[in-house]
């Protein structure tokens, strides 16, 4: 699918335009497709929980065209902090920071942290620029279900509630962004993404991975997330055709999302093959998903993918998305959550 990388003026006078007016806008970024709001009006950031169905106390992005302005919505930025932000941004990391005194706890949840971004998609930098100021804005979909990376992902969750939907095409990673916090001098991974923990290391040396007992609520932290309305199972590398033998029997109708073609024919399996490359797989998992949701079956069967960092962000969403996940006898699916 082409991807545009600019809007119109029109377009984005419009979506800034309804911004101001305290209505949604639905825009892209390299990530996923936003849901937005202006993040300095409470009512409009309400909105957003109410379209989506999301928790209140889930708290959501705050999106920013430059660090500049930081000091607008953070009391302090750590040194590793800076480091960070000069290295990964405009791209896909997420800083959890203590917040300013004005920003309102519908935003952060009701916590004492904001998460902040600056998006690298030039369609997101557009309307940021012209809107001159934060964007509040998770995913555009329903709370807990697939991310969007299409418009039309936006528009089948929401059809015509949503005011305007900036078309940027297809998005370029595909999945949510990193997300860290701080203690102190520390750095805290809470959720990977294509900025990877020894990417992260290089710029600040240690890294504590996993939430901590005083980590902070972050978005897309449930244990249940990202998740198609079929049930879906992980199973073992090696047992996938197997699995979908049995799946199938009597009939029924089964969906496969795998790292290779099917060694048989299955009558009745709807079969994707994602590839065996960690970003091509990455940036297509939620469009593969979406599409195996549509096919009318009982149960999506997901191949257990391969250990190792350039993963763990496919790892974390599949872990999160699955219903269950089946044992594996050899370990060549091992499906174990980040240390």
């Amino acid at each position: 699918m082409a991807r545009n990388v600019r809007a119109t003026q029109i377009e984005i006078e419009a979506a800034v335009e309804a911004l101001r007016d305290g209505e949604l806008v639905a825009f892209p970024t390299e990530t996923v497709y936003g849901l937005g709001a202006n993040a300095q009006n409470p009512a409009a950031v309400r909105k957003i929980f109410e379209a989506k169905g999301r928790p209140a106390n889930h708290p959501v992005i705050v999106h920013l065209d430059s660090p500049r302005y930081l000091h607008r919505w953070v009391r302090e930025l750590p040194e590793p902090a800076n480091r960070l932000a000069e290295s990964f941004w405009p791209g896909p990391l997420t800083l959890v920071l203590p917040r300013a005194p004005q920003v309102h706890e519908v935003i952060t949840g009701g916590q004492d942290t904001i998460a902040i971004r600056v998006p690298a998609h030039p369609m997101a930098q557009q309307l940021l620029t012209a809107f001159g100021g934060g964007i509040a804005a998770p995913s555009a979909n329903r709370y807990g279900r697939v991310s969007p990376t299409r418009a039309e992902h936006v528009r089948e969750e929401f059809g015509e509630s949503i005011r305007i939907i900036l078309d940027g095409g297809e998005c370029q990673l595909g999945l949510e962004s990193t997300i860290v916090s701080f203690e102190g001098e520390q750095v805290r991974l809470l959720r990977p993404g294509s900025v990877t923990a020894a990417q992260i290391r290089g710029v600040v040396g240690d890294l504590l991975l996993g939430v901590g007992v005083h980590s902070p609520r972050v978005p897309g932290g449930a244990p249940t997330h990202y998740a198609p309305a079929t049930p879906l199972t992980i199973v073992p590398a090696g047992e996938i055709d197997a699995q979908a033998d049995a799946a199938s029997s009597g009939g029924r109708r089964v969906a496969v999302l795998a790292q290779r073609l099917p060694l048989r024919s299955h009558q009745t399996v709807t079969w994707i093959n994602a590839g065996r490359r960690p970003e091509s797989y990455a940036r297509d998992l939620y469009s593969n998903l979406r599409t195996l949701d549509k096919a009318g079956c009982q149960r999506i069967l997901v191949q257990g993918i391969p250990d190792g960092e350039r993963w763990d962000a496919v790892r974390d969403r599949l872990l999160r998305a699955a219903t269950s996940i089946a044992a594996s006898d050899d370990g060549s699916a091992s499906m174990a959550v980040l240390p």
